[in-house]
């Protein structure tokens, strides 16, 4: 069976959502906007919803409203009003104590009956580390194996947890990063990956990868739930998919647009017209990139198969990021969850809909029904913990 998250990424995973007609700018500051699309969530009987986050308060906020709510906070309240769906928040491992981070983990999947999941994350960017009183953002080698060392470290007090045990063994342990310092930290303490792929070859690639990269730390390859995100516009014919996408193009800010590209790069691109492509003189080895070293590799990839204007780049990014997206009816979106599922390049996906909450509503109304008529996802829970909708063993070690 698939396994399917929503990722809950502001009013949409496109630069445009938050103008899209219809749409609330303001609604993803309110904690209606994300347990309203929990509760659908889970009446669509989704493994888990997915919150994104950084600690850092982005001053940018003239071309988008980008700020988030803290995410257990917002899992708690979502705890409150469900009853089975999995709850997956995003927390630093380069800017938290492990101690006091395995207590409000651990506490959060007590409360709610072992739904909980950490997104271990070692926050790139120079942002982050002035909201820490540092002058740069700690090495990138570093930041991977701090986290190695965090993550052991949280674990270890999860299981020692007596009076208030995990009701699932342990919470479960997310990681996302396709640099190489990424996927061996991947292979070595996350249960779910949640990966960034545009081509189904790269992506079985990726898996394989990384399952035998566990089988190495003397994991179960098999346990190990590889999820790429996976950005959808729905549409009920073709032309109704391509024109929303059209729209949301028309949508985006050039400069909200421009600026994210140049953070992801690490690269300026003033004085650069949309008319031509970015200068090969300009981008370095992804392993050399020092932020995010997973879109980076996306992005150049990108740009060394397809060789786009920036124009183009900017439009087939849509200012998402480098997740790949789908655009067609419910059927056609099917087709392609399906064909990457079964060539192994996916067990499931983190969805993240175009535009929130109403790419969500056509997302889990239309796509997860014919999901389901073909047999490929669940109709209903088979347990409560987070553990049992991924198929995962309590109690999992995580190698030092």
């Amino acid at each position: 069976m698939l396994h399917i998250n929503v990722n809950i990424l502001n009013a949409g995973v496109f630069g445009g959502s938050w103008r899209f007609p219809g749409t609330d700018p303001a609604g993803s500051f309110t904690v209606e906007h994300y347990t309203a699309i929990a509760r659908k969530a889970e009446q669509a009987r989704l493994d888990a919803v997915f919150l994104a986050d950084g600690p850092v308060l982005d001053p940018g906020i003239r071309h988008r409203p980008g700020q988030n709510l803290e995410p257990t906070t917002v899992l708690a309240r979502i705890a409150a009003q469900t009853e089975r769906i999995g709850l997956i928040g995003t927390l630093s491992s380069s800017y938290n104590d492990p101690v006091e981070l395995a207590r409000r983990t651990g506490d959060l999947d007590f409360v709610s009956g072992g739904r909980f999941g950490w997104n271990v994350v070692t926050t790139a960017g120079p942002a982050a580390a002035r909201n820490f009183g540092r002058t740069s953002e700690p090495e990138h080698a570093f930041r991977y194996q701090r986290a190695a060392v965090v993550t052991g470290q949280v674990v270890d007090a999860w299981k020692s947890r007596r009076e208030l045990a995990s009701p699932q063994g342990r919470p479960v342990v997310v990681q996302a990063g396709g640099s190489t310092d990424g996927r061996r930290l991947a292979s070595q303490v996350g249960e779910v990956i949640f990966s960034a792929d545009q081509d189904l070859e790269h992506a079985r690639r990726f898996r394989a990868e990384i399952r035998d990269g566990a089988a190495a730390f003397g994991r179960r390859p098999e346990e190990i739930v590889v999820l790429p995100g996976l950005s959808t516009v729905v549409g009920s014919t073709e032309a109704e998919a391509r024109a929303r996408r059209e729209l949301l193009d028309e949508l985006l800010p050039d400069a909200y647009a421009r600026r994210r590209l140049a953070g992801q790069l690490g690269i300026s691109l003033d004085g650069l017209s949309d008319d031509e492509p970015i200068p090969d003189e300009l981008l370095v080895d992804p392993d050399e990139a020092g932020g995010s070293q997973t879109f980076y590799r996306v992005v150049k990839s990108i740009i060394d198969r397809d060789r786009p204007t920036l124009g183009q780049l900017l439009k087939r990014l849509s200012g998402g990021g480098g997740h790949r997206i789908v655009a067609g009816t419910p059927e056609q979106i099917a087709d392609d969850i399906e064909t990457w599922h079964r060539a192994g390049a996916a067990d499931g996906f983190n969805v993240m809909p175009d535009v929130l909450p109403s790419g969500f509503d056509d997302f889990a109304d239309h796509v997860i029904p014919e999901l389901q008529r073909r047999g490929l996802f669940r109709t209903e829970y088979e347990g409560a913990t987070l553990r049992s909708h991924l198929g995962l063993p309590a109690n999992q070690e995580v190698p030092s």
